[in-house]
């Protein structure tokens, strides 16, 4: 039996709430990505090309630094990764994370909430920060806080 990790990162609480719940139905650990600096909601102003989320989201080399901790994902199988959809992509914290820990062999799952956008070039994009024998799903776009129930036919359905 392989043991199941949910990571998640969430400017706002609502990736937070979508893990707690996908975590629920897993009966897995839970991960949260934390930044070094919180996002306030200026910095998470898509409009203002200067926000501090617009600045890293023009960088795809941006990797905003994480809090640090000793967490290891060394004894998971499978590790279900969410982050809310920015500009079509996942935030650059999560190459953050992805880069502090060793995927190889290991199956990463994508789940998202957007505000209307799908998963656009979610994979393009985090492929590189992973080895080449990470195995990744794109997963799904979870949005209007999904029941346990549809959570669970989601992961059935994988």
């Amino acid at each position: 039996m392989s043991k199941k990790l949910v990571a998640y990162f969430s400017a706002s609480g609502i990736t937070e709430k979508v893990a707690k719940n996908l975590c629920s139905v897993l009966n897995s650990d839970i991960y949260e990505i934390k930044p070094a600096v919180k996002y306030s909601s200026t910095d998470l102003n898509w409009l203002n090309n200067e926000s501090r989320s617009s600045k890293e989201m023009k960088n795809l080399k941006s990797r905003p630094e994480m809090v640090k901790d000793n967490f290891s994902i060394k004894d998971y199988d499978t590790i279900f990764l969410g982050f809310p959809i920015w500009w079509y992509m996942a935030p650059t914290i999560v190459n953050t994370f992805l880069e502090k820990h060793d995927f190889s062999n290991k199956k990463l799952v994508l789940f998202a909430t957007s505000g209307g956008s799908n998963m656009g070039s979610v994979i393009e994009n985090i492929k590189p920060s992973v080895s080449s024998s990470t195995k990744i799903v794109e997963g799904k776009v979870l949005n209007h806080n999904p029941s346990l129930e549809d959570l669970k036919n989601w992961v059935e359905s994988i």
